[in-house]
């Protein structure tokens, strides 16, 4: 099945979704069942296919000192990018003051939800959430790890033994070679999986809209249009300027991924399009041991859309109360952010939970958070989104960073003429070539 023709029967799912959820209701709860069976579908793939792509990533970069020069410029990256997400949120709070004359109702069950929330290992104070999110990221089994789908912990296990891999050198080469085609067998998988992902959509869109019908997005309509255009802000003018820097094409790269983001927006999760999107950004350019590193661990570490939403959250959350937090206050929250919303994939409604412990820990209200979970699912699929465009614009960064992006490939993937290459991409893309010539010449000699 090609790209183009999936990508429009997941959009007609998507309509029919809607439609079936709004006028149907009673059906539309019914539908459920095909949303979870293809999440589950796709979360068997994830765990071996993290695990695989992880080490084959890391282990291919050949030593440890080379492995070391990548984490660190990925690290840098991660944080700088996310720091910039937290103040986009923060400003955009400020802005829209979406909690400002907000109609506070909420149900006593929203409410107890919530505090169970504040009150689970993710919560209590600062120092218990920072130092519990630590502990969690370190497994006591990796099978009970990959059972759970606990990718936080899968990906710390894989990082230490692709280090174990590199380290041994050539003995560890059957072990690496069993991993390759593992990998390619689950992205083989990825795509019988795929063929699943219409009726996935459909299912569970008709289930959101007749859970919680269009009503719900007129009422929240101010937090909502918040978000969506701060996420917005950061797509356009974040990650826009990201791209132009390493010379490619950010509308290119937004219609190569149009596929794994719309089923990322449809689905509320990553998982659904993360393998889709490893693929399409080897295919776009990057190099496999690039993507293979960069891409889950930003997963794990990387959730733009998510960290930005939580600094609005925060606001929100104190806004609809009338506290007017002073600005050591806001400072003081964000370099607590900073630190929380890392490895916060793989748990669910990580997100409000991290909300709530955070505002537990400095002693404000929870009415915001359980107002913000009537909404979550629509609020989920905005930041979804960003963050799985988010992790392929990285892995884009980060190969030119270490000056292994292959312009070539892209202008062959999103069907570029020689003369529409940016003028500077096309300059470096002859530089490299350039480059590899002379080392190449060197090694033989």
């Amino acid at each position: 099945m090609k790209n183009s023709r999936l990508t429009l029967m997941i959009f007609i799912a998507l309509i029919l979704g809607i439609l079936v959820g709004w006028l149907f209701p009673s059906v539309g709860m019914k539908m459920q069942p095909l949303a979870t069976v293809f999440l589950n579908m796709i979360k068997m793939i994830i765990a071996p296919l993290l695990f695989s792509v992880l080490v084959t990533g890391i282990a291919g970069h050949g030593n440890v000192r080379s492995l070391g020069r990548l984490g660190i410029k990925t690290i840098i990256y991660f944080e700088v990018v996310t720091t910039v997400a937290l103040f986009i949120g923060l400003f955009a709070g400020h802005f829209f003051q979406p909690g400002v004359g907000f109609d506070i109702s909420y149900s006593n069950e929203m409410m107890s939800t919530v505090q169970g929330m504040a009150k689970t290992d993710m919560g209590g104070s600062t120092w218990d959430i920072i130092s519990n999110i630590f502990v969690h990221a370190f497994p006591t089994s990796i099978i009970e790890a990959m059972a759970k789908g606990d990718l936080l912990q899968i990906a710390v296990f894989a990082i230490f033994f692709a280090i174990a891999v590199c380290a041994i050198g050539q003995k560890a080469k059957p072990v690496l070679d069993v991993l390759h085609s593992t990998a390619d067998i689950m992205f083989k998988f990825t795509e019988l999986v795929m063929a699943f992902a219409p009726m996935g959509v459909f299912g569970a869109i008709a289930h959101t809209i007749a859970v919680n019908g269009l009503g719900i997005m007129i009422s929240y309509a101010k937090i909502i249009f918040a978000l969506y255009c701060s996420l917005l802000i950061f797509l356009v003018v974040v990650l826009t300027l990201v791209c132009k820097i390493c010379h490619v094409s950010f509308l290119g790269l937004i219609s190569a991924l149009k596929e794994p983001a719309l089923l990322a927006f449809t689905t509320a999760t990553s998982e659904a399009a993360l393998p889709k999107a490893m693929k399409i950004m080897e295919e776009f350019g990057v190099p496999k041991n690039i993507v293979g590193f960069v891409m889950p661990t930003g997963y794990t570490f990387n959730m733009d859309g998510s960290t930005l939403y939580l600094s609005m959250a925060v606001l929100f959350a104190t806004q609809i109360c009338g506290i007017n937090l002073s600005l050591q206050e806001q400072i003081t929250i964000m370099l607590v952010l900073m630190v929380t919303s890392k490895g916060i994939a793989g748990i669910p409604r990580v997100t409000l939970v991290i909300l709530a412990g955070v505002l537990t820990s400095f002693n404000y209200p929870l009415i915001g958070v359980a107002i913000l979970l009537g909404i979550d699912q629509f609020l989920d699929m905005g930041r979804t989104t960003v963050n799985l465009i988010g992790n392929c614009v990285a892995t884009v960064a980060v190969a030119y960073w270490e000056n292994e992006f292959d312009y070539a490939r892209m202008k062959r993937y999103i069907g570029m003429k020689p003369h529409k290459i940016r003028f500077m991409g096309y300059l470096r893309y002859k530089y490299l070539l350039k480059k590899r010539a002379e080392k190449s010449s060197r090694e033989a000699s």
